[in-house]
């Protein structure tokens, strides 16, 4: 952890879905399959996404924990923020947050990054990451199928797991109350 980080500016990709704002919550919250715009991964909870509950996206295999948070708000269908760990970077988490807004014909998507340490491995990712899953959130919302690149990323999940680091292992991240929680390092 870092003594005294330096947090890169809060970033905001928003788009557009011509889809019901009822129908983009439940793609975004599904916690059932695996999600491509979650690079194929799946929204792990043992009591459900709720203030407090600690989660985590699983490869489809559920032997590997690729991202490790704790939910900060959930109101739902407008509201949706966690941390957020890489579990094969050792960079502190970041909060992401998902905002949703009913527009006319449609839902208006904020995907909102903040809190990520400047320049860290973290930062890059999710900044890079931001337009990869808006498209396939919209895309999965408007048509019920992802867009190309989720469905390459789904095709290529088994290579991920393959590469994944040991430390990445589900027993390592424990959803169970009494392990340490995910916090951030700054507090919004």
């Amino acid at each position: 952890m870092t003594d005294h980080p330096n947090y890169a500016e809060k970033t905001v990709h928003r788009t557009f879905i011509a889809a019901p704002i009822e129908t983009v919550w439940s793609v975004l919250v599904a916690t059932d399959k695996p999600l491509p715009f979650f690079f194929g991964s799946i929204c792990d909870t043992r009591d459900g996404l709720k203030p407090g509950a600690r989660m985590r996206m699983v490869h489809p295999n559920r032997k590997i924990a690729m991202v490790v948070g704790e939910v900060l708000a959930f109101e739902p269908p407008h509201l949706y923020s966690h941390t957020f760990k890489m579990t094969n970077l050792k960079d502190d988490p970041c909060k992401v947050t998902y905002e949703l807004r009913e527009k006319d014909g449609g839902t208006e998507f904020d995907l909102i990054i903040e809190n990520a340490i400047e320049g860290s491995d973290l930062h890059k990712q999710m900044i890079g990451a931001q337009d990869f899953i808006a498209k396939n959130l919209k895309k999965i919302s408007e048509t019920g199928k992802p867009a190309f690149s989720g469905t390459m990323v789904t095709l290529l999940s088994p290579m991920v797991a393959m590469m994944a680091k040991k430390e990445q292992r589900i027993e390592h991240w424990p959803l169970e109350a009494d392990a340490p929680p995910v916090k951030l390092v700054k507090e919004a």
